[in-house]
Protein backbone atom coordinates (compact mmCIF):
# COMPACT_ATOMS: atom_id res chain seq x y z
CA UNK A 1 0.00 0.00 0.00
CA UNK A 2 1.25 3.47 -0.87
CA UNK A 3 2.50 6.13 0.98
CA UNK A 4 0.33 9.41 1.92
CA UNK A 5 1.62 12.97 2.02
CA UNK A 6 0.51 16.48 3.46
CA UNK A 7 2.02 18.30 0.62
CA UNK A 8 3.53 18.28 -2.50
CA UNK A 9 7.54 19.33 -0.99
CA UNK A 10 10.63 20.06 -2.31
CA UNK A 11 11.36 15.92 -3.11
CA UNK A 12 8.35 15.62 -5.16
CA UNK A 13 8.43 19.20 -6.91
CA UNK A 14 11.96 17.81 -8.51
CA UNK A 15 10.14 14.58 -9.06
CA UNK A 16 7.57 15.69 -10.96
CA UNK A 17 9.60 18.04 -12.98
CA UNK A 18 11.85 15.20 -13.71
CA UNK A 19 8.81 13.01 -15.48
CA UNK A 20 7.83 13.84 -18.94
CA UNK A 21 4.48 12.54 -19.41
CA UNK A 22 2.15 12.22 -16.90
CA UNK A 23 -1.87 10.64 -16.98
CA UNK A 24 -5.11 12.54 -16.23
CA UNK A 25 -8.31 10.62 -15.32
CA UNK A 26 -11.58 11.99 -14.99
CA UNK A 27 -15.12 10.36 -14.73
CA UNK A 28 -19.00 11.56 -15.11
CA UNK A 29 -21.04 11.25 -11.75
CA UNK A 30 -23.80 8.73 -13.29
CA UNK A 31 -22.67 6.65 -15.77
CA UNK A 32 -20.87 7.13 -19.23
CA UNK A 33 -17.37 7.06 -19.96
CA UNK A 34 -14.09 6.91 -17.62
CA UNK A 35 -11.48 8.78 -19.12
CA UNK A 36 -7.40 8.35 -19.16
CA UNK A 37 -5.40 10.76 -20.97
CA UNK A 38 -1.66 10.59 -21.44
CA UNK A 39 -0.03 14.66 -21.27
CA UNK A 40 3.37 15.70 -22.03
CA UNK A 41 5.15 18.44 -23.58
CA UNK A 42 6.46 21.35 -21.27
CA UNK A 43 2.64 21.28 -19.90
CA UNK A 44 2.20 21.02 -16.04
CA UNK A 45 3.34 22.79 -12.93
CA UNK A 46 3.21 22.57 -9.01
CA UNK A 47 2.32 25.81 -8.02
CA UNK A 48 2.15 25.17 -4.13
CA UNK A 49 2.18 22.48 -1.82
CA UNK A 50 -1.76 21.53 -2.67
CA UNK A 51 -2.26 23.02 -6.01
CA UNK A 52 -1.14 22.41 -9.18
CA UNK A 53 -1.79 23.20 -12.98
CA UNK A 54 -1.10 21.82 -16.47
CA UNK A 55 -1.79 23.30 -19.89
CA UNK A 56 -4.58 21.72 -22.02
CA UNK A 57 -3.71 21.48 -25.80
CA UNK A 58 -6.28 21.27 -27.85
CA UNK A 59 -7.20 17.58 -28.81
CA UNK A 60 -9.60 14.95 -30.28
CA UNK A 61 -12.19 15.24 -27.31
CA UNK A 62 -12.93 17.24 -24.44
CA UNK A 63 -13.52 14.54 -21.86
CA UNK A 64 -11.43 15.90 -19.13
CA UNK A 65 -12.98 19.33 -19.61
CA UNK A 66 -16.78 18.13 -19.64
CA UNK A 67 -16.05 15.60 -16.47
CA UNK A 68 -14.45 18.24 -14.26
CA UNK A 69 -17.01 20.89 -15.55
CA UNK A 70 -19.54 18.35 -13.83
CA UNK A 71 -17.99 16.90 -11.13
CA UNK A 72 -14.64 18.58 -10.63
CA UNK A 73 -13.19 15.00 -9.49
CA UNK A 74 -9.44 14.27 -11.73
CA UNK A 75 -6.87 12.03 -10.70
CA UNK A 76 -3.03 12.71 -12.15
CA UNK A 77 -0.71 10.12 -12.12
CA UNK A 78 2.99 9.89 -12.98
CA UNK A 79 5.40 6.73 -13.61
CA UNK A 80 8.96 7.17 -13.66
CA UNK A 81 9.92 5.37 -16.45
CA UNK A 82 13.53 5.91 -15.63
CA UNK A 83 15.51 5.45 -12.59
CA UNK A 84 14.10 3.95 -9.18
CA UNK A 85 10.56 2.67 -9.75
CA UNK A 86 7.92 5.05 -8.84
CA UNK A 87 4.08 6.02 -9.00
CA UNK A 88 2.68 9.61 -7.88
CA UNK A 89 -1.01 10.30 -7.72
CA UNK A 90 -2.54 13.76 -7.04
CA UNK A 91 -6.07 13.26 -6.03
CA UNK A 92 -8.19 17.22 -5.95
CA UNK A 93 -10.79 18.91 -7.74
CA UNK A 94 -10.01 20.62 -10.83
CA UNK A 95 -11.58 23.76 -12.25
CA UNK A 96 -11.45 25.16 -16.08
CA UNK A 97 -9.70 28.31 -17.43
CA UNK A 98 -10.25 28.90 -20.45
CA UNK A 99 -8.59 32.10 -22.71
CA UNK A 100 -10.30 35.23 -22.21
CA UNK A 101 -11.63 34.62 -18.32
CA UNK A 102 -9.79 37.16 -15.85
CA UNK A 103 -7.54 34.25 -13.99
CA UNK A 104 -6.48 32.83 -17.75
CA UNK A 105 -2.77 35.47 -18.09
CA UNK A 106 -1.68 34.63 -14.24
CA UNK A 107 -2.05 31.25 -14.79
CA UNK A 108 -1.04 31.30 -18.58
CA UNK A 109 2.37 33.08 -17.24
CA UNK A 110 3.40 29.64 -15.97
CA UNK A 111 3.82 27.94 -19.10
CA UNK A 112 5.03 28.51 -22.75
CA UNK A 113 3.34 30.10 -25.47
CA UNK A 114 1.42 26.72 -27.76
CA UNK A 115 -0.46 27.78 -30.50
CA UNK A 116 -3.43 25.25 -29.88
CA UNK A 117 -3.88 26.00 -25.93
CA UNK A 118 -7.51 25.91 -25.33
CA UNK A 119 -7.88 25.53 -20.99
CA UNK A 120 -5.52 25.61 -18.04
CA UNK A 121 -6.87 22.77 -15.85
CA UNK A 122 -6.57 23.99 -12.42
CA UNK A 123 -6.29 21.74 -9.29
CA UNK A 124 -6.72 21.78 -5.28
CA UNK A 125 -5.35 18.59 -4.65
CA UNK A 126 -6.58 16.89 -1.40
CA UNK A 127 -4.99 13.70 -1.77
CA UNK A 128 -0.85 12.83 -2.35
CA UNK A 129 -0.02 9.11 -2.85
CA UNK A 130 2.76 7.19 -4.14
CA UNK A 131 2.69 3.44 -4.65
CA UNK A 132 5.93 1.62 -6.09
CA UNK A 133 5.75 1.18 -9.54
CA UNK A 134 7.52 -2.31 -9.59
CA UNK A 135 5.38 -3.09 -12.66
CA UNK A 136 6.10 0.07 -14.93
CA UNK A 137 9.02 -0.56 -17.67
CA UNK A 138 12.05 1.16 -17.50
CA UNK A 139 11.89 3.50 -21.20
CA UNK A 140 14.42 5.66 -22.66
CA UNK A 141 13.13 9.34 -23.31
CA UNK A 142 14.13 10.24 -26.37
CA UNK A 143 12.71 13.47 -26.86
CA UNK A 144 8.84 15.32 -27.84
CA UNK A 145 6.99 14.54 -30.64
CA UNK A 146 6.99 17.44 -33.00
CA UNK A 147 3.51 16.70 -34.80
CA UNK A 148 0.78 18.17 -32.45
CA UNK A 149 2.47 21.95 -32.94
CA UNK A 150 2.77 21.71 -36.45
CA UNK A 151 -1.00 20.69 -36.61
CA UNK A 152 -2.16 23.48 -35.02
CA UNK A 153 0.17 25.74 -37.25
CA UNK A 154 -0.97 24.12 -40.20
CA UNK A 155 -4.49 24.62 -38.79
CA UNK A 156 -4.19 28.74 -37.73
CA UNK A 157 -6.08 30.82 -35.27
CA UNK A 158 -9.34 29.74 -37.53
CA UNK A 159 -8.69 26.43 -38.14
CA UNK A 160 -7.93 25.35 -34.73
CA UNK A 161 -11.21 27.52 -33.94
CA UNK A 162 -13.42 25.31 -36.24
CA UNK A 163 -11.82 21.98 -35.44
CA UNK A 164 -12.53 22.89 -31.50
CA UNK A 165 -16.32 23.80 -32.62
CA UNK A 166 -16.71 19.85 -34.47
CA UNK A 167 -14.81 18.09 -31.95
CA UNK A 168 -14.53 19.85 -28.21
CA UNK A 169 -17.69 21.06 -27.36
CA UNK A 170 -19.51 18.01 -25.59
CA UNK A 171 -17.93 14.57 -24.35
CA UNK A 172 -18.72 11.33 -25.76
CA UNK A 173 -21.90 10.99 -23.37
CA UNK A 174 -23.30 14.73 -24.29
CA UNK A 175 -22.04 16.54 -20.97
CA UNK A 176 -20.67 20.33 -22.32
CA UNK A 177 -17.29 20.93 -22.43
CA UNK A 178 -15.46 24.12 -24.04
CA UNK A 179 -17.85 27.14 -24.24
CA UNK A 180 -15.18 30.23 -23.84
CA UNK A 181 -15.36 33.38 -25.82
CA UNK A 182 -12.59 32.44 -27.67
CA UNK A 183 -15.00 29.74 -29.55
CA UNK A 184 -18.08 32.16 -30.36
Amino acid sequence: MGKQYEAIDARWRDWIAGQHMFFVSTAPSHGGHVNGSPKGLDSFRVLGDREVAYLDLIGSGAETIAHIRENGRVTLMFCALEGPPMILRLYGRGEICEPGQPEWDGLAAHFPSYPNARSIIHVAVDRIQDSCGYGIPLMDYRGERSQLEAWAERKGAEGLREYQLENNLESLDGLPALRGKSLR
